[in-house]
């Protein structure tokens, strides 16, 4: 592991050291606007998230709920594209110093071109790439691009996985795994998933990889939940949620997005 992704496993390897998980934060890039995104980003790291991921919108996302459905959306009728994505993890990253990754479908990745976007991607000072639909089976051309930038390559799993598949995605990925908590799309949920430990005991039996728990965490002490058995938390939509409840007051929600990431962050070092 070289270059940017190293950084992201200083990060996470820091947070383990202090006994604690890091916490994670997710914000797709142009929502509500491209220099909102930017400030809302930057807003959850300074409040909290030791790790950013900026979502590059898109129009058939299946993994994402609803709440980050209606910002996608949004984004994309602002006219969001690749070269904002970029921006937008630019910006956070020069302006917070956190490891800032890209959370995309394989897609757009594929029909912008792997190198190019590995390329754009760490020199806009990208940590990496998390791919929630890309077969590892398919995924040996991004693997090398992403390598050869020094970048990592984040695969999700999920409780529906099989032993031998874990440990053919662990043996690919870089960085960290990204472990879905449960069956279903991403949004809050009033509890976490009792498969949640389950499955991160059975990524751990595979790899040294940390591994970071989303779907469904919206407060502390979900975070805290998380935390008791995670190497890191991951919110998306709870922080989406306070931009789309304050469209017009981005003081308000930006203030609302420091505290909520400030009380994840107490919760995931509460366990």
């Amino acid at each position: 592991m070289s270059g940017n992704a190293q950084a992201l496993g200083a990060v996470l390897a820091a947070a383990r050291e202090e006994n604690r998980a890091a916490l994670v934060g997710y914000f797709p890039a142009g929502f509500p606007t491209l220099e909102g995104g930017i400030r809302a980003a930057t807003a959850m790291a300074q409040g909290g998230c030791d790790v950013i991921e900026i979502g590059l919108p898109h129009s058939d996302p299946v993994l994402d709920g609803p709440v980050i459905q209606t910002a996608d959306d949004i984004a994309l009728r602002g006219g969001i594209r690749i070269a904002g994505v970029l921006r937008t993890i630019r910006e956070v990253h020069a302006a917070t110093g956190v490891p800032v990754l890209c959370m995309t479908y394989w897609n757009p990745v594929d029909r912008y071109g792997p190198e190019r976007f590995a390329a754009e991607l760490a020199e806009a000072g990208g940590a990496g790439c998390i791919l929630p639909d890309l077969p590892v089976e398919e995924s040996e051309a991004w693997r090398k691009a992403a390598a050869q930038h020094g970048l990592a390559t984040v695969f999700v799993v999920a409780p529906s996985s099989r032993d031998e598949r874990i440990a053919a995605v662990t043996a690919a990925g870089s960085g960290f795994v990204y472990a879905a908590s449960l069956m279903g799309v991403t949004g809050t949920r009033e509890s976490v998933s009792r498969d949640a430990a389950g499955l991160v005991s059975r990524v751990r039996a595979t790899t040294a990889l940390p591994v970071c728990v989303g779907l469904g965490v919206s407060d502390a002490r979900q975070a805290a939940e998380v935390a008791a058995f995670a190497d890191g938390v991951i919110v998306g939509s709870a922080f989406v949620r306070r931009l789309l409840d304050h469209p017009q007051d981005e003081a308000a929600a930006l203030a609302e997005v420091r505290a909520l990431a400030a009380d994840l962050a107490r919760g995931a070092r509460r366990a």
